[in-house]
C-alpha cells in the first residue's frame, strides 16, 4: 500500500513563507521546499528505491500551500522503512544540513539571493568542503558533503571548479 509522510515546508525552527502573507507565495513556497528537499538529502542521502520526495497541495482558507512529503511505495523494504524513519521528523535548522537559509525575509517580504537550486546546492558543497589535507572541519561535513555530491554529481562538480579556479587566481574571490 503506498501512503505519504509529511515532513513539512521548511525545518521546523527556520523562517517560512506564509500563506496569505508572504508576496508572490507560490513561487517562494515551491523553491522553499525544493531546498528542503537539498537539505534531507544532504543528510540522509537519496531515498532508496520503493520510496521518493514529492510536493503535497494543501487546502487551507487562504489559499493553498505545498509541503515536502515521502511518498512511500514499497513499504515492507527495510531501507524504505529505515529511511522514512529517519526523515519524519523533518529538520531543525537549514544549518544543520550545512546550508544557509535559502531564502532571507525581511518582515513579510521573501529574498531569494540564489534563485538557482544549483546554487544552493553548490553553496552547500563549497561550505561542507574537505581542506586541502582532505579533513573536513567538522565532522559531520563529511557525511553532507559526500551526499550532496553523490545526489548531485554536476554541482559537485561546478563546485570543485571554482576552487580550483580560487586556488589558481586567489584575487578572483574579491573582485
Amino acid at each position: 500500500m503506498s501512503y505519504t509522510i509529511d515532513i513539512g515546508a521548511a525545518p521546523a525552527n527556520a523562517e517560512c513563507a506564509q500563506l496569505g502573507q508572504t508576496p508572490d507565495f507560490e513561487r517562494v513556497n515551491r523553491f522553499e521546499i525544493d531546498a528542503y528537499r537539498i537539505a534531507i538529502i544532504a543528510i540522509h542521502g537519496l531515498p532508496p528505491e520503493g520510496c521518493r520526495f514529492t510536493s503535497k497541495p494543501n487546502q487551507h482558507d487562504f489559499g493553498t500551500y505545498r509541503t515536502l512529503v515521502l511518498q512511500i511505495d514499497n513499504e515492507n523494504d527495510t531501507a524504505v522503512s529505515a529511511y522514512a524513519e529517519a526523515v519524519e521528523d523533518g529538520l531543525d535548522n537549514w544549518h544543520d544540513a550545512g546550508m544557509a537559509p535559502p531564502i532571507d525575509y525581511d518582515g513579510v517580504v521573501a529574498r531569494i539571493p540564489r534563485p538557482q537550486l544549483d546554487e544552493v546546492v553548490i553553496g552547500a558543497l563549497l561550505t561542507t568542503r574537505p581542506a586541502a589535507d582532505g579533513r573536513f572541519a567538522i565532522p559531520h561535513f563529511e557525511t553532507l558533503h559526500n551526499n550532496l555530491a553523490a545526489a548531485f554529481p554536476e554541482c559537485a562538480e561546478s563546485a570543485q571548479a571554482r576552487l580550483s579556479r580560487l586556488v589558481d587566481n586567489p584575487g578572483e574571490a574579491h573582485s
